[in-house]
């Protein structure tokens, strides 16, 4: 009987035994996996398709070993995570890899801090000015390549930074993270990207009546101030446009808080109706522009005396220019470039003309004018730059932050254009009349531009990735009811040549991984361990004879028949 049970006993010991065993290896792997673990937010680069044609990151998982610009030459890299920090970023480099279609595992792009929207910066204006004209050659680069490898960006910290020196010291060691020697392993757990169905746009129309005498049957004048509030860049989720253009944003909800206190009271309200727009779709051919004016009735839109469009007026130093389709011998025009010229030379500043005749032919629109000239309505686009921008450029991308705006140019770009239209509407032109004199009740608050620069600088605003009900667009909608008399909003769907993909941002896990050499001595070792466990708990069990007899050859049949 005592014999019989010897065995299960045994077998109820081993299975135990190796329970322990297993419970102790995910214990131990569990800690592991905790202590090697880091993880940071990173921003994809944008994913669309223009005309069908594919540009951007076209993928967006990762799980690859990482190195640095320090590669040995010749080395594959299909699968491998190159890490570029922007200081050492060699342009041409990047621009020979995309263009030869060279195998990559993924790209991630390490920014200073300084550039982070999140954070600001107080770097040295030289140092924030050639970081500024080298992001914005790669991200110029980057929107417009087919790259077949997902495309990060992310932000400079000590962890980072760590990281990244432990792995330029491996490189430059020549020993590159592989599977076989172990290393740092970047990891994006995230499915792969889907097409945005029916983008939404949302223009907000903000209205302050004129005051209209009894027995007057003709509608008033209406005079326009129009800013686009969206914005298109490398990174979606970092795309804040400070600059471009929420400092037209800025400068119109100002100009509106201004005339709101003129028109508040009968005495002082102009003869002219005052429409403001706040647009949407404008990276994109002023797409949301041209629906909102269509949206017009045919009796409003011919009682449009002018539109003036604000668009990046946030780190001019002293001279600022209009952009007109019109030929500038045309009565409005003059009287628009003369208004603000006169103006100017009161404010010390200097006031350019620019002409660009429209081609009605070409779908490109470059300025937000434009779409008013297209439909026979006098309009100027007010800006800082002089040349017109190319599509997709110049409409808030990974440089257009808070720290490269200068809050005093909207202060005086706004004296400037309410000034204008004021001496327009009460009949001053050619007077030297403040009606926004410093000190007065009317007078520009710089608080409140300061304030709303602030929070537009901390606001993505790709429009594709804007809901109707987006808390920023029911902010701005809000803040405008606050100025003006009547408020509508207009819901369109972004339709033209531009097809965009959700997944801009995620969560990037770094791994420090052992090698292989490493696994097979810690297998080893952890396999001799057991055995003398396994046999040290036989010996004092069962004794030292049962141990022998479990490693020695079983009698062979001939002996056993015998």
């Amino acid at each position: 009987m005592a014999n019989s049970k010897k065995p299960g006993g045994l077998r109820e010991m081993l299975e135990s035994m190796y329970s322990v065993i297993a419970l102790l290896f995910i214990l131990v792997a569990c800690v592991e996996l905790c202590d090697a673990a880091a993880a940071v937010d990173v921003y994809r680069l944008i994913q669309y398709d223009m005309s069908g044609s594919p540009f951007g990151s076209r993928f967006a998982a990762l799980n690859h070993h990482a190195a640095s610009l320090h590669f040995p030459p010749g080395v594959d890299l299909s699968r491998t995570v190159l890490i570029i920090p922007l200081r050492e970023l060699n342009i041409t480099f990047v621009r020979e890899y995309i263009n030869q279609k060279n195998p990559l595992g993924g790209l991630l792009v390490l920014l200073p801090e300084v550039l982070s929207f999140k954070t600001g910066g107080n770097k040295q204006v030289h140092e924030k000015e050639k970081m500024k004209i080298l992001l914005a050659e790669l991200e110029r680069l980057l929107v417009h390549s087919n790259i077949p490898y997902p495309v990060y960006f992310f932000f400079e910290n000590d962890e980072i930074d760590t990281v990244l020196a432990d792995i330029k010291k491996n490189d430059l060691m020549g020993q590159p993270a592989t599977a076989t020697t172990g290393g740092y392993k970047f990891v994006i757990p995230t499915a792969e990207p889907k097409k945005v169905a029916s983008p939404t746009m949302t223009n907000i129309q903000g209205w302050l009546s004129g005051l209209k005498t009894d027995g007057d049957a003709n509608q008033l004048p209406t005079i326009a101030i129009v800013a686009s509030y969206d914005t298109f860049g490398a990174a979606p989720a970092l795309s804040v446009g400070s600059d471009s253009n929420g400092s037209g944003i800025v400068a119109l909800l100002e100009i509106a808080r201004l005339f709101s206190l003129l028109y508040s009271n009968p005495k002082t309200r102009g003869r002219y109706n005052l429409l403001f727009g706040l647009t949407s779709g404008g990276p994109y051919n002023y797409n949301g522009t041209q629906k909102w004016l269509r949206s017009f009735d045919q009796r409003l839109r011919e009682s449009i005396d002018y539109a003036i469009c604000l668009n990046s007026i946030g780190s001019w130093d002293n001279e600022l220019w209009i952009h007109v389709s019109k030929p500038p011998e045309n009565a409005y025009i003059k009287q628009i470039f003369e208004g603000l010229s006169n103006v100017a030379e009161e404010l010390d500043l200097k006031v350019g003309l620019k002409h660009k005749k429209i081609n009605i032919s070409n779908p490109r629109v470059a300025w937000e004018h434009e779409q008013f000239s297209r439909l026979r309505v006098t309009a100027a686009t007010l800006s800082e730059l002089s040349v017109t921008p190319e599509l997709l450029e110049s409409t808030g991308g990974l440089f257009d932050t808070r720290q490269y705006v200068n809050e005093t140019a909207i202060v005086r770009g706004v004296k400037l254009v309410a000034e204008s239209l004021a001496r327009h509407i009460y009949g001053h032109q050619g007077k030297n009349i403040q009606i926004f004199a410093d000190e007065s009740s009317l007078a520009v608050n710089p608080a409140y531009i300061r304030s709303w620069l602030d929070v537009l600088s901390q606001t993505p605003r790709v429009a594709p990735f804007l809901s109707k009900d987006d808390p920023f667009v029911m902010a701005l909608k809000k803040e405008l009811a606050g100025h003006v008399d009547e408020v509508n909003v207009q819901h369109e769907t972004l339709e033209g040549i531009f097809t965009f993909y959700d997944s801009t941002s995620a969560r990037l896990n770094i791994y420090q991984v052992a090698s292989v050499t490493f696994d097979l001595l810690l297998l080893l070792v952890l396999g001799f361990y057991l055995i003398v466990l396994f046999s040290f708990l036989v010996i004092t069990t069962r004794g030292l004879d049962d141990l022998i007899s479990l490693f020695r050859r079983p009698p062979s049949r001939k002996l056993k028949t015998a």
